[in-house]
Formats: structure tokens, C-alpha cells, sequence
């Protein structure tokens, strides 16, 4: 098996990755990097949680690196990426994987002022982390310019068209120079971004890793039929029943994710949100919070939990089924990173059965249903197979829930 001192990257780098832990690349990992090192362009067909962020920030430390640092200290290296959460941690694996480098890194996101950003561009800065429509802004004041990237990196390309970015991508990519190296990423590729990748790439080297079947199958994954009512009750139970340290909950919409944060504090349960709607300090603390173990449930909307990376995250909600079949993936590759075992459980309510056949018809695997629970749904299930490995303890036939109270409705029996 390989090994990242296979890889020949330069020793600095080395030291740092023995220090983070790192002594495997993933697949992504193995194939892009000594593509980059060549000076190659890169297309990578991948999926979150595969490694990527690695895959494309080692090679250009190194080649920015071995390069030299240049006559003034200007922008050489851009990686673009579709939300602030991601930007963020971009920047925290450059900066711990770069740590003995005499490199410097910076990150520009909206949402915040631009004053603190502004400064530390006017410093100087080697490799910039930035979202769309943050470095647009500051292009067109005149603070960023970007006639000297060498290094170009689109991230995520696909939930940047489904988030609308695409035209400001186009924008930011007629402002680089020509003789340049890029890597592109997506998980999936539709014709819009294989018509992207073509205008950007030359000649590429193709890495493709983890189609959707793989990213799922080593993921323990559960679904529970129940009434859109007891789905906060479902939550709480299996929250008791499976002694979860930490969870990453998933609704579909902003107030959904409020109003449930605000039903498990009641019960006592340390709960934070993370929406668009929230601003900036709060999701960054509530992210910090959630890793450090003193949050125990993160409830986040699909846009803004797209990268967030916690390590060692076992435990993945569908409190809502997401009515995009690839969101599914996205959603439970929050867990099972990088190759590690993850469980998913996924609430179905009567009105999210279509959902779940879409889900399962994409993955080309049915998702074991978890019948025997305290709150079983009123409508009518399709037969499926049922969950095995997973059995909880309330499956004892005398065992019986306890009883709580949301306001003047009972729960439980």
C-alpha cells in the first residue's frame, strides 16, 4: 500500500503530515497528487469526505514552495469554493499542513467585514481561499488582483451552479492568466460543468474516485417510518437508546432547523443551528462548539453544513429526507470520512416516500428499514428489507418508552 513518503513531497510538508497523523493517502490522494506534481491539470470526479482538500492543497504548497516566493509577495495560488464553512477549514488544512512553510495563506468570505480581509491581502499573501461573490467584490475595488496566479483550484464546482455561483465562477476565471495550472473538482457532472471543466482544463489528467454506490456502502445506514409529528420524539429516543455524543442533524429548511433546536433544549439537550440566516460569528461558534464536544447536536440546512469536516463523526440525522437523491450521499458522507465507519439514520414521513425511492434508485441499494421503534408511522410502508446489524435496545418486547411531555401533547404511551 502506498505511503505519503511515496508521494516525494518535499520534507517540510512531511513533518507536517507525520505530525497531523497522516501516514496513508486516500485513493484521490494517491492518484491526483503526483498528476499535480507534474504540473498536469486535474479533473477529480469525487465526492466529500474523500480527501480531496489534501489532494489538491499538498502539490501546490510544495510546487508554490519550490518555486520561490517572487519579487513581491502577490497572490500565486486561488482556490474558489462555494460557502464560507468550507472556505474556512480550506484554509485551516493549508495552514497546518503548511506550517513550516514560510508561505502565506489567507481566506475571504461575505457575511463579515472586509476590513480585517483587506488588511491582511494589503500584507501579502501567496495562496488565497476565497467564495465567489467575496472575491469578485474586492477584485472590482481594486484590493485583489490575479494576473499572477500560477495555481488555480474550483472546488465543489457542482454546488457552486446549484447555489447559482456559476456566472461569477465564469467572471473570475476570464480574470486569470492563461499560462496557469488548474484543478477542477465535482461530485457529480452535469453537461453545464463538463462544459466549465473543457473552458478551464487543458489536457487533464481524469481522477475519478468513490462513485456514489462505494461512498454509501460503508456507511451503516437506517431507515425509520414515522409520523411527521414523532419525529421529534424519534430523535430524542434514539439520541437516549444509541448514546450519541455528537450528531450532525439535517432539516430541509432554516426555520425547520430552528424549531428543532429549540424542542431538544427544552429536553435539556445542548443543541446549536446552522443556516444562512445565521450570521457568520454564530455559525463559526456553533461549528467550534459542535467539534469540541460541547454542542451535542448540530442541526444545520444542507447549504450550510456542504464541508464541514469534524473528525471521528459517527452519527448522521435525516430528520428531513432531502428531495435531491445526491444531497443523500453529501448529507451521510459527513460521517464515514476518509474511509472510516459512519452510521446514518434517515426519518420518513409519509409525504417523503418518493424521496426515498428516488434515493435508493441513484445509490442502486436499498436502504434497510428499521421497523421495530417506539413511534411507528399511521400510513401504509412499501416492503423492504429490514435493518439487521443495528438492533436497538428498546426492541426488547416489554420495554417501554418514557414518557415526555412537548407542551400539552403526551408522548409515548
Amino acid at each position: 500500500m502506498s505511503t505519503f513518503q511515496s508521494l516525494q513531497l518535499i520534507q517540510p510538508i512531511m513533518r507536517a503530515l507525520e505530525e497531523e497523523g497522516y501516514t496513508q493517502p486516500t485513493p484521490i490522494q494517491q492518484q491526483a497528487i503526483p498528476e499535480v506534481l507534474k504540473g498536469r491539470d486535474l479533473l477529480g470526479c469525487a465526492q466529500t469526505g474523500t480527501g480531496k482538500t489534501a489532494a489538491f492543497s499538498l502539490p501546490m504548497l510544495h510546487l508554490l514552495q519550490q518555486s520561490g516566493p517572487g519579487k513581491h509577495r502577490i497572490i500565486r495560488g486561488l482556490v474558489i469554493t462555494p460557502t464560507r464553512e468550507l472556505a474556512i477549514q480550506i484554509h485551516e488544512s493549508l495552514n497546518a499542513y503548511g506550517r513550516y512553510l514560510p508561505l502565506k495563506h489567507a481566506v475571504i468570505f461575505g457575511g463579515v467585514s472586509q476590513v480585517p480581509q483587506v488588511q491582511q491581502l494589503k500584507h501579502g499573501v501567496d495562496i488565497l481561499v476565497a467564495t465567489p461573490g467575496r472575491l469578485l467584490d474586492l477584485m472590482h475595488q481594486g484590493y485583489i488582483a490575479l494576473d499572477g496566479i500560477r495555481f488555480f483550484v474550483l472546488d465543489e464546482a457542482d454546488r457552486m451552479l446549484d447555489m447559482g455561483f456559476i456566472h461569477d465562477v465564469r467572471k473570475v476565471i476570464a480574470a486569470l492568466p492563461k499560462q496557469r495550472q488548474s484543478l477542477f473538482f465535482s461530485a457529480t457532472m452535469p453537461p453545464v460543468i463538463q462544459q466549465l471543466a473543457e473552458t478551464i482544463l487543458k489536457n487533464p489528467a481524469e481522477v475519478k474516485v468513490n462513485p456514489v454506490s462505494s461512498t454509501v456502502e460503508i456507511i451503516q445506514q437506517e431507515l425509520f417510518h414515522v409520523d411527521k409529528g414523532n419525529k421529534p420524539n424519534l430523535l430524542i429516543h434514539l439520541l437516549d437508546e444509541k448514546k450519541m455524543p455528537t450528531v450532525l442533524v439535517f432539516t430541509r429548511t432554516k426555520y425547520g432547523a430552528d424549531k428543532l433546536v429549540k424542542v431538544l433544549i427544552r429536553q435539556g439537550i445542548k443543541s446549536e443551528a446552522i443556516h444562512g440566516n445565521k450570521a457568520q460569528q454564530a455559525r463559526q461558534r456553533a461549528l467550534s462548539n459542535f467539534k469540541a464536544g460541547i454542542t451535542r447536536v448540530l442541526v444545520a440546512t444542507d447549504i450550510a453544513a456542504r464541508g464541514i469536516d469534524v473528525d471521528d463523526l459517527q452519527y448522521v440525522v435525516n430528520y428531513e429526507i432531502t428531495n435531491v437523491p445526491e444531497t443523500y450521499v453529501h448529507r451521510i458522507g459527513r460521517t464515514g470520512r476518509a474511509g472510516a465507519s459512519g452510521t446514518a439514520y434517515s426519518f420518513c414521513d409519509e409525504e417523503e416516500l418518493a424521496y426515498v425511492r428516488d434515493i435508493e434508485k441513484l445509490t442502486k441499494q436499498q436502504i434497510p428499514v428499521n421497523k421495530q421503534h417506539p413511534f411507528p408511522a399511521s400510513f401504509d410502508i412499501p416492503k423492504q428489507q429490514e435493518a439487521k446489524p443495528l438492533q436497538l435496545k428498546s426492541q426488547v418486547k416489554d420495554h417501554k418508552p418514557k414518557k415526555r411531555w412537548f407542551g400539552k401533547r403526551s408522548v409515548g404511551k
